[in-house]
C-alpha cells in the first residue's frame, strides 16, 4: 500500500483488527474496534503516566485525563463551554489572528526563522487565553520546552538516572506554579474570570490540583497543536498541487485539507485503555472478547488507513474524501469517546489561521526539513529544525 505519509511509524497493523501480542497486551488496528474500544464504559484510561498517579493520595483531584466514569462526564459537560465551535470563533478568532500575525511578522522581520518555535508560541498564547494563564512570567515556552523535553527520562528511585529524572520534572513543575500557575490564580481567588483556572477555583481545586490540570492541557493544547502545524506545513511545502489548492480555497475547503493531513499523520499515534470488565468488539467479519484487566492499545495510526472506514487509497491524501457513517473526518485522530480530545476545533481553527497567513507570504520557501523524533510509548512524532524563509519587509524612508 503506497503511502504519502511523512513519519514513518513503521507497520501500520497485520492483518487482523484485534489481537493478543505475547506479552498480554491486545492490540488494535482496525476502526470499528478501536473505536469501540475508545467509546466503551467497561474501560479506563492507560498510559500516559496514569500508573503515577494512581499513586498520589485519594485526596488529591486526578486531572481530567486521568479521571473516567460519571465523575469524568460530569467535568466535561461543565467544562465543555470553553471549547464549543461557536465560543472559539466568537471569543478566540480575533485573538488567534493577532497572535499568528505577531509570530509571522518576527519571520517577515528577520527573513528566516524555524516554524517550531512560531508555532509553539502561537499554541501557547491561544491555549492559554482559554486555559487563563494570561500573568505569566516572561519565558513560558522555555519552561514547557523543559518540561516537555525531545528526549524523555524514565522518573524512579532504584537508579541514579531514574533519580534525575524525578528531580528535573519536579524542578519544572516548579517553576511552572511559581511564574506561570500561582500568577493566574491570585488575580481570579479575587475576582472569577470566564476561563478554565476559574472554573476549578469555583470547583474548590487546589494549588496543586490546578497545577496538574494545567499540565494536563499544556501537553493536550499546546505541544500537540505545535507538532500538527509543523506536519501540515511540511506536506504543503512538498505538495505543490495540495499547497496550491490550500492557499486557493475557502475555509471548510481548507479545513477538509488539515482533517485529512491529521488523519494521515495523527500526532498521537497509539491511545491505551484498560478493561474493568469484558468487551466485545468488531473483529472484522466476527467479533473478539477482550477480558476484564486487559491492557489495550489502539493503534490510531492503523486504524485510520482502514477501508473500511476511508475507502480505497486511505495512504493517500484525499481531502473531503468519502468516509462511512459516523466516521469523523479525521477518524480517531482525536481520539473518541468520553476522553476525546476537547479542544479539536481549537487546534483546527488556529492551525489554519497561521498556516493561510503563512503560505501567503511573499517568497516563502522551505530552506530545511524537519527532524523527525518519535516517542515511542504513544507513537507521537516531533519535528525540529523545520526552517521557513520569506522576503524580508522593506523599511522605505
Amino acid at each position: 500500500m503506497q503511502s504519502s505519509r511523512k513519519v514513518d511509524r513503521g507497520d501500520a497493523g497485520g492483518s487482523c483488527p484485534v489481537a493478543r501480542g505475547d506479552d498480554g497486551v491486545w492490540h488494535v488496528s482496525g476502526h470499528a474496534a478501536g473505536r469501540a474500544v475508545l467509546r466503551s464504559a467497561d474501560t479506563v484510561q492507560a498510559g500516559l503516566g496514569v500508573e503515577t498517579v494512581e499513586k498520589l493520595p485519594p485526596k488529591i483531584r486526578r486531572p481530567v485525563l486521568y479521571r473516567d466514569g460519571a465523575e469524568h462526564r460530569e467535568y466535561r459537560r461543565q467544562t465543555a463551554r470553553f471549547f464549543t465551535p461557536r465560543r472559539v470563533d466568537e471569543h478566540y478568532r480575533g485573538l488567534m489572528v493577532e497572535i499568528a500575525e505577531r509570530q509571522l511578522a518576527v519571520l517577515r522581520r528577520d527573513g528566516e526563522a524555524e516554524l517550531s518555535t512560531l508555532s509553539f508560541r502561537l499554541a501557547i498564547d491561544v491555549a492559554a487565553a482559554v486555559i487563563g494563564l494570561t500573568e505569566s512570567r516572561p519565558g513560558i515556552d522555555g519552561r514547557l520546552e523543559r518540561f516537555f523535553p525531545e528526549k524523555f527520562g524514565r522518573p524512579g528511585f532504584t537508579s541514579l538516572t531514574g533519580l534525575r529524572w524525578f528531580l528535573r520534572q519536579n524542578v519544572q513543575f516548579l517553576g511552572i506554579y511559581l511564574k506561570d500557575v500561582r500568577p493566574a490564580i491570585r488575580p481570579r481567588r479575587r475576582e472569577r474570570r470566564d476561563d478554565l483556572i476559574s472554573h476549578l477555583l469555583d470547583e474548590g481545586c487546589r494549588d496543586g490540583e490546578i497545577l496538574g490540570e494545567v499540565i494536563t492541557f499544556a501537553a493536550a493544547g499546546m505541544v500537540t497543536t505545535r507538532e500538527f502545524i509543523n506536519l501540515a506545513a511540511w506536506h504543503l511545502f512538498t505538495d505543490e498541487e495540495l499547497r496550491l489548492r490550500y492557499r486557493e480555497s475557502l475555509e471548510p475547503d481548507r479545513i477538509a485539507i488539515l482533517h485529512e493531513l491529521l488523519r494521515l499523520e495523527p500526532v498521537v499515534g497509539n491511545l491505551k485503555r484498560r478493561t474493568t470488565a469484558e468487551i466485545t468488539v468488531p473483529d472484522g467479519d466476527t467479533t473478539a472478547t477482550i477480558p476484564a484487566g486487559a491492557l489495550v492499545d489502539v493503534a490510531v495510526h492503523a486504524a485510520n488507513l482502514d477501508p473500511g472506514a476511508v475507502g480505497p487509497d486511505p495512504g493517500a491524501v484525499r481531502p473531503a474524501r468519502p468516509v462511512a457513517t459516523g466516521v469523523a473526518p479525521a477518524v480517531l485522530s482525536f481520539g473518541d469517546g468520553p476522553h476525546r480530545c476537547p479542544g479539536a476545533h481549537v487546534a483546527i481553527q488556529e492551525s489554519d489561521i497561521f498556516l493561510t497567513r503563512l503560505f501567503a507570504l511573499p517568497g516563502l520557501r522551505m530552506t530545511s526539513p524537519p527532524r523527525v523524533a518519535m516517542k515511542p510509548d504513544i507513537s507521537a512524532y516531533e519535528l525540529r529544525g523545520l526552517r521557513v524563509a520569506a522576503d524580508p519587509d522593506v523599511v522605505r524612508y
